[in-house]
């Protein structure tokens, strides 16, 4: 009588190390990104094609180190897709300020991650207004500004914008240093108004950087 509850148990065990083996079990599309839980490409690693909302569903209870091997990708500081946002191209990142890069803020969790469809840098095309939604001063851009000022922008902030092609990820500083804003044509129907919907860690319009994000 103890027979099929012995092997009920194992295999749900087994079902459970598959999921956490192929958790996502969709077709191979134009991304790909390899995660691992230790630094420098070590410990438990997986591969991903599409979206991942919480990470510690798969058995990590971080990312520390990941590789992009196609598309890009939205990394967030936790699960949902909420928290601070980092931009994620093609390349070897090996510990956590690889991707944070010049942030002025110590991260080191990352929960969660997505790809970004929208991206393409040859054909991008953004516009910046002055105020939210969409009212005063414009200015149309289509290249990388590593300082908004000195390309004439007025003020070290901006109300609201528009993605009509393409993706971006704005930067609260010159130089793409501190908070990363990732901005998508096909989120929000391009159309960011106002800033608490550049995202969840938004709190000001300061943005004093943008480039294109590589496909």
């Amino acid at each position: 009588m103890e027979i099929p509850a012995i092997q009920t148990e194992r295999e749900d065990i087994t079902s459970e190390k598959m999921a956490q083996i192929n958790p996502l079990p969709v077709p191979l599309g134009p991304w790909k990104i390899t995660v691992y839980d230790q630094e420098n490409f070590q410990g438990k690693r997986m591969e991903f094609t599409s979206s991942c909302a919480n990470i510690m569903e798969c058995g990590f209870d971080n990312i520390r180190s990941l590789k992009v091997e196609c598309g890009a990708w939205i990394g967030y500081e936790h699960t949902s897709f909420c928290g601070q946002q980092f931009v994620l191209e093609r390349g070897e990142y090996p510990r956590w300020d690889a991707w944070s890069g010049s942030n002025a803020y110590h991260i080191e969790r990352l929960m969660s991650f997505r790809p970004i469809c929208s991206a393409n840098h040859e054909e991008s095309k953004l516009v910046i207004f002055e105020k939210e939604n969409f009212i005063g001063r414009q200015r149309e851009l289509c290249d990388d500004y590593p300082s908004l000022q000195a390309m004439g922008w007025g003020n070290n902030e901006v109300g609201s914008m528009k993605v009509q092609c393409g993706a971006w990820v704005c930067y609260q500083y010159p130089g793409y240093r501190g908070y990363q804003y990732i901005l998508e044509s096909d989120h929000h129907g391009g159309e960011y108004k106002h800033w608490r919907e550049w995202g969840s860690h938004a709190q000001t319009f300061q943005i004093q950087s943008i480039r294109r994000i590589q496909q």
